[in-house]
């Protein structure tokens, strides 16, 4: 026995462009439920460093590039949702939490390094203030430091509770499943490769025929198995691993910064997030985590604990706990996996392909895929109201990227 449930789209994936796109369509008046296999904001997006990029960290090489140029509206945007003075559709996010007001650069002062921030300040002159000493963030402010900081129009943000406002009142439309053959979703496509429906089993043992008019694949690494069970072979995927590390340690002063070195990329970029029981995770990527793919995680933890301590040499590490997570970039796949340079939205039948590419882009992914609603004259209905019935799960929260790994280390 089935039913049969009509809605205008479906989003298929809870991570942040998924979420970002749910709360516009719902905001919008489009009937639209999200589905998520694992926990909501769960993979790339919790494992973020939260940094709301504004594309400075991609102009290092003197030259405003077309990523920067791409993602430079987003800080903005960002601010004008945590304020609540987002326009007809952005999500009011006044309940996620901001870490920092402001992301930084910062310069240790060794030859190579000063090269480099002198070539950024000509590049982004009008758009990172140079600071004062006595205007730096606490942690810079030791005798032991020499360089020079940037202060960048960048907020910083706990994701958990960013995704707990994108979902905030509509969880009731959220679905949580499971694509595994013995799972209880399966994509139903016709001969003209359109997806017909998703057969969804409930706990009473009945199935929900769940159809829309635009279906958006917005599911991260997980677009890959969906694709392929869909029987699309363009567009392709791309992976881009990193491998992060986690530092829980007792120091008071939190640091968001880029350091600048000698090549394009950041040497290191360190964001602070507190665990709940007074201490300070720090997370690093930029180079560290770039190079730290090669490396087992007992050899990046000696590499990180050595550029630490050369780095901030007055931070006192010597009772913090050390961890690493591997992080996969699911992205459209580029020549040379170079990195793409915005947010990817391809129409592929009924359907919509879609990867942010960074989290900062979620609104402009969002914007795309509204205007591909439009054109293909897909409007919110006069009524929106779309209920489910019983017997489904709803997706949780997904819990913070460190939490429970510090514990598993002691383990082994």
């Amino acid at each position: 026995m089935s039913q049969t449930v009509e809605a205008d789209v479906v989003v298929i994936g809870g991570g942040i462009a998924g979420l970002w796109l749910f709360r516009t369509l719902n905001t919008l008046g489009y009937r639209t439920l999200l589905l998520e296999q694992n926990a909501l904001g769960s993979g790339q997006t919790i494992k973020s460093q939260g940094i709301v990029h504004g594309g400075t960290k991609y102009t290092l090489t003197g030259q405003l590039t077309n990523a920067s140029q791409a993602i430079a509206g987003m800080p903005e945007r960002w601010r004008n949702a945590l304020a609540g003075k987002s326009g007809e559709a952005d999500p009011d996010l006044r309940s996620a939490h901001i870490l920092s007001e402001y992301h930084y650069l910062w310069s240790p002062g060794d030859i190579g390094s000063r090269m480099t921030s002198f070539f950024a300040s000509k590049a982004l002159r009008g758009r990172v203030d140079a600071l004062t000493r006595e205007q730096f963030p606490a942690i810079f402010k030791h005798d032991g430091f020499r360089g020079k900081v940037y202060q960048l129009n960048e907020i910083v943000l706990d994701i958990a509770t960013v995704t707990q406002a994108l979902v905030s009142g509509l969880e009731d439309k959220t679905i949580k499943v499971d694509w595994s053959e013995q799972g209880n979703a399966r994509l139903l496509t016709d001969a003209n490769g359109e997806i017909d429906a998703i057969a969804l089993g409930d706990s009473t043992g009945q199935t929900t025929l769940l159809k829309a008019k635009r279906f958006v694949l917005a599911a991260g690494e997980g677009a890959e198995a969906l694709l392929n069970t869909w029987g699309v072979s363009n567009p392709k995927m791309q992976v881009r691993p990193l491998q992060m590390v986690m530092v829980r340690h007792t120091h008071p002063e939190p640091i968001y910064a880029h350091c600048l070195g000698t090549t394009p990329l950041p040497r290191m970029t360190i964001t602070s997030h507190p665990d709940g029981d007074g201490k300070w995770v720090w997370y690093l990527g930029g180079g560290i985590a770039e190079d730290g793919v090669k490396q087992s995680a007992e050899e990046l933890i000696a590499t990180a604990k050595k550029e630490l301590k050369a780095l901030l040499p007055w931070v006192d590490l010597s009772q913090a706990e050390w961890d690493t997570l591997r992080v996969n970039r699911a992205e459209p796949k580029q020549s040379r996996l170079l990195r793409p340079d915005a947010v990817f939205c391809q129409p592929v039948a009924n359907g919509i392909v879609a990867w942010p590419t960074k989290l900062a882009l979620a609104p402009n992914l969002s914007d795309e895929v509204v205007s591909l609603l439009q054109e293909a004259n897909i409007r919110p209905a006069a009524d929106n109201s779309l209920a489910m019935p019983e017997g489904f799960c709803r997706p949780e929260i997904c819990p913070n990227f460190w939490q429970g790994h510090f514990e598993q280390r002691k383990t082994l």
